[in-house]
């Protein structure tokens, strides 16, 4: 199943994606007498997600046709949800990625990063380059939506805490980064420095995760791609690492590294291309 966000009338509502349409959560709570939450984090956080997935394959294909919806072409993406309580990133978990960096990889632990809700954009907006910088890096990233509450979860158990996955961009200051490793959380924590696509693709619409593609596109250019396959530290083990130093709750987002990463400036439009999910685009433009 495919959950997304839209901007509708100046508010952002949780839709579903079926065949080239999305329909309300609104739309369906009124045709059903159902009560799910009409945002992505409400459904979340309420702990409806399985129930909506139920929903969809029992009666998706024969009720939602009958249902008002929207043109995916008429429709206006808007970020999944806009203050998540945490932001992860990881670093190098491509080897091809610290190969090109001619950086050791990390033996046994990744590392790691966090951003604040203030580096969250959505599909479209403008990445704004700063005044104190003049080298921002854009890299696409495939990232894990935690569904529930959870600690000290084992990496065999991972895929039963999470929602499922989004494209996002995590963006760089590398000239601030160059003056002195020790700065790298500086480096990536400026407003529309982390871009959150439209769509929550849930484990069961993905076959194969082993073998999604993930592109980081500049200008409609393929720069970098690779496979989650040749991934050093598998999706599930990242969540269960997360999960054994803090509480992981319902939105919290974890971006799982990058094939490579591109230089960006005003003008340039961004992109992450993830194999099954909507392209993730966001115009560059310097600050105001």
């Amino acid at each position: 199943m495919k959950l997304v966000s839209l901007s509708i009338g100046g508010k952002e509502r949780a839709a579903l994606e079926h065949e080239g349409q999305y329909v309300l959560i609104e739309e369906i709570n009124r045709a059903e007498g159902s009560a799910w939450g009409v945002t992505v984090m409400e459904i979340l956080q309420q702990g409806q997600l399985e129930q909506l997935i139920h929903w969809y394959r029992e009666h998706g294909d024969h009720k939602l046709p009958s249902i008002i919806s929207i043109q995916t072409k008429e429709a206006v993406p808007a970020p999944l949800f806009r203050q998540p309580r945490k932001i992860w990133g990881i670093g190098m978990n491509y080897i091809q990625k610290a190969i090109d960096l001619a950086a050791t990889p990390p033996a046994s632990e990744p590392v790691c990063f966090m951003k604040p809700d203030t580096s969250l954009i959505g599909p479209e907006e403008p990445i704004r380059i700063p005044v104190q910088t003049e080298h921002v890096t854009s890299e696409a990233e495939l990232a894990i939506i935690i569904g529930q509450t959870c600690k000290h979860v084992p990496a065999a158990r991972a895929q039963d805490v999470i929602a499922g996955f989004a494209a996002t961009l995590d963006m760089t200051s590398q000239d601030i980064h160059a003056r002195n490793p020790r700065f790298l959380q500086r480096s990536k924590v400026f407003d529309t420095f982390f871009s959150l696509g439209s769509e929550l693709v849930t484990p069961d619409e993905i076959s194969d995760l082993q073998s999604l593609t993930v592109e980081t596109v500049l200008n409609g250019e393929v720069a970098y791609s690779n496979i989650v396959a040749r991934m050093m530290y598998h999706p599930w083990f990242i969540v269960s690492y997360f999960s054994q130093m803090m509480t992981l709750y319902p939105g919290d987002v974890i971006m799982t590294g990058t094939p490579g990463s591109v230089r960006i400036q005003h003008g340039d439009t961004a992109e992450c291309r993830i194999s099954g999910f909507a392209p993730l685009r966001n115009p560059v433009a310097d600050d105001e």
